[in-house]
């Protein structure tokens, strides 16, 4: 399991009613459950008493920067700020960028995610007077958005329904500090190695106060760095998945060696 689906905002009650009805069933017929996120974890015991395997998902360390890749977005290293993100209202797009326009800074704010949407259209239209937000659209080249990430001075992270996110663990393979909304994904992950916000003051106050090459922040994005290549690499990831099939198997065997003997 890697997110609570039936909390997302882009679906209707009715939709959202039948995923959480989907998961309980899920839950309540699947023999042995994995979580990706000990948050997912911690759920499923509080709200169904059941019991599941935590192996999240994985990622690989950015180790290649090229500056040269940031000339197509007009940016000068370490002098913007970012997000990746699709935009949804629950990945709190809308507080980051109120945070932006608060804080009021003459450096670019890149937003990169499909924007061709009725919420893209309302965040275009809501903050089409601050010239710093900068809405790029999607981006699908992982070597761009490394180079993006790793070159920015601050890379939030708004989610807040899902488990071992992807794109966070992606940011930390980037090697960039990261602001992430403060929830339990997310401070599962990333624990004290990064800086978090609840609202536009929060975002705003980190905005005007970070620089990420000062000391402690680097400590932060090297901290972040280590746990991808000691915790999160994809052939550690992997090993964990093979381990728990191969327990399943020894335990589907050990029961029917036990209903042939009865």
């Amino acid at each position: 399991m890697d997110g609570l689906e039936w909390k997302r905002t882009k679906y209707s009650a009715s939709v959202k009613r039948f995923l959480k009805y989907a998961e309980g069933l899920a839950i309540k017929y699947s023999d042995y459950l994995i979580s990706d996120s000990v948050g997912i974890q911690d759920y499923l015991m509080e709200n169904y008493k059941a019991k599941s395997t935590y192996i999240a998902y994985g990622a690989t360390l950015f180790e290649n920067p090229h500056v040269e890749t940031l000339k197509p977005y007009s940016v000068i290293p370490y002098e913007f700020d970012m997000l990746i993100a699709r935009l949804e209202p629950e990945n709190s797009i809308e507080i980051i960028l109120d945070g932006v326009v608060k804080a009021d800074l003459n450096k670019p704010f890149l937003v990169i995610g499909k924007h061709e949407t009725a919420y893209g259209n309302f965040l275009k239209e809501k903050f089409s007077n601050c010239k710093s937000i900068q809405f790029i659209g999607g981006i699908y080249d992982i070597n761009i958005l490394n180079n993006l990430r790793y070159y920015s001075n601050l890379y939030f992270h708004g989610h807040t329904v899902g488990g071992t996110n992807p794109s966070l663990l992606e940011a930390m393979a980037s090697k960039t500090l990261i602001c992430a909304n403060k929830n339990p994904f997310n401070g599962s992950i990333l624990e004290d190695d990064a800086v978090y916000f609840e609202n536009e003051n929060d975002v705003a106050h980190h905005l005007l106060n970070i620089d990420c090459k000062d000391d402690k922040y680097q400590s932060m994005i090297k901290n972040n760095s280590d746990k991808i290549v000691d915790i999160y690499d994809w052939e550690i990831i992997i090993d964990q998945y093979a381990a728990h099939f191969e327990e399943i198997q020894g335990n589907l065997l050990a029961k029917s060696q036990y209903v042939e003997q009865g």
